[in-house]
């Protein structure tokens, strides 16, 4: 196990980001403390080729205008919270906007955009980084100064641990993740609608074309968005409503909400690699993001990514939760801290097959 340092650029305000590279297993994760991005993921592949399965950038600049999200930390609130606003205990609260009229993940500067302090260190079974953040008081117009600490590390047995803590002094929603892009048979490697996937929902949140959720959660089975059993993840897109086709969608894991306990969340494989991903979470939910919006960005090592290029598995709390009363509560603050987990294990298929 090793974890090491490097300098990633210098910021506009002359304050310098940096690099942390930790090794453990057979997984190499570098994570930047700009935005808490997960930077590059090395996983070797069933012949024993390692590749980075991450989408992403070479350079600082580009994480500075992250338009796709790759890899980044996400908060105060991943995903959308519709009409830019919520009322809580009795006052509005108006939120900036950076999505037409939504607020989407934390408005226009984000945790995706602050500069995070780190600090390393070492487990009996692996390295980790911890992240820590201060909001303040109507920082892109949520209440309450907030503490936010994430750890990301690796361990022996080729697991990633996400771990993301928060405190607020005030009633606040909190909804954090990362939104990692994986294509398992490396970044730069073509779409990802062949990789094959179980998400451990039998229902999903229903959204209108703005992608706003509409309260409903309708069940999952016998349609596009049954998962239940393996498929492909491009195998029913065309029978999706709206365009571009894609999902862009979050399965309901637990109606619940969080609550500390570590559930099956989702299975991916890639076939001719060999590579796969097993996911559990203690979140209520999971947004399945493939990539749709995806137009020819320019990425890592002279990469392209188009549509399809990439998939998002981000467990959260329920989209637009602050405006849906019937959804598992994302209301933190004192008494009632946020402490949610998530872990990522890479295996290589056993079966024949080359890279």
């Amino acid at each position: 196990m090793k974890i090491s340092k490097k300098p990633f650029g210098v910021l506009s305000s002359g304050k310098e980001a940096y690099l942390y590279i930790l090794e453990a297993g057979d997984l190499t994760l570098t994570v930047s403390t700009f935005g808490a991005h997960w930077v590059s993921l090395f996983a070797p592949s069933r012949r024993g080729k390692r590749d980075d399965i991450l989408l992403g950038y070479d350079t600082l600049g580009h994480y500075i205008h992250n338009k796709p999200y790759f890899g980044a930390t996400i908060g105060r609130f991943a995903n959308r919270i519709g009409g830019g606003g919520f009322s809580l205990e009795g006052t509005v609260y108006k939120l900036s906007k950076n999505e037409g009229n939504t607020t989407l993940h934390g408005g226009r500067r984000g945790f995706d955009k602050r500069l995070w302090k780190a600090e390393p260190y070492e487990e009996k079974d692996g390295v980790f980084i911890r992240l820590s953040l201060k909001s303040p008081h109507g920082d892109e117009g949520f209440p309450g100064s907030l503490k936010a600490q994430v750890s990301y590390g690796l361990t022996k047995s080729n697991e990633i641990i996400a771990h993301y803590q928060a405190q607020v002094d005030a009633p606040c929603p909190v909804n954090l993740t990362n939104h990692a892009y994986f294509n398992l048979a490396g970044e730069g490697s073509g779409d990802i609608l062949s990789h094959r996937a179980v998400i451990h929902a039998e229902s999903y949140v229903e959204v209108d074309e703005n992608r706003l959720p509409t309260g409903a959660l309708i069940p999952a089975r016998q349609g596009p968005f049954d998962f239940t059993a393996v498929k492909n993840i491009g195998q029913d897109m065309d029978a999706l409503p709206g365009t571009p086709k894609g999902y862009d969608h979050c399965f309901v894991l637990s109606k619940e909400g969080g609550g500390g306990k570590l559930r099956p969340c989702a299975e991916i494989a890639e076939e001719v690699s060999g590579r796969a991903m097993r996911i559990h979470t203690t979140m209520p939910g999971v947004q399945l993001y493939t990539g749709n919006f995806l137009d020819g960005v320019p990425g890592k090592a002279g990469s392209v990514y188009q549509q399809y290029g990439g998939f998002c598995l981000e467990t959260q709390y329920l989209p637009d939760s602050p405006n849906k009363p019937d959804f598992p509560s994302c209301i933190f603050g004192p008494g009632r801290d946020f402490h949610e987990k998530t872990i990522y294990k890479f295996e290589v298929l056993k079966k024949k097959g080359g890279d």
